[in-house]
């Protein structure tokens, strides 16, 4: 993922409200411009991040609701 969409994430992470919420919801008013592939890759590049800790506040609830991976952001 590039830096700058990284930034992006943390900056929109942190403006969240504690709770459950999808990545589409971080990721911008682009993501509905983004072809099925690159949302696809770009969900699975955040999901591994988000396991591998990079996100602090972030973990994956290992639930899919409404057509998408359920996050949580720590209160």
């Amino acid at each position: 993922m590039q830096p700058e969409r990284l930034k992006a994430l943390e900056k929109a992470i942190s403006a969240l409200a504690p709770g459950e919420f999808h990545f589409p919801e971080i990721y911008g008013p682009d993501w509905n411009e983004l072809y099925v592939g690159d949302k696809v890759k770009l969900g699975r590049e955040f999901m591994t991040l988000v396991r591998k800790g990079y996100f602090a506040q972030v973990t994956d609830t290992g639930k899919k609701k409404a057509g998408g991976r359920v996050y949580l952001k720590a209160r």
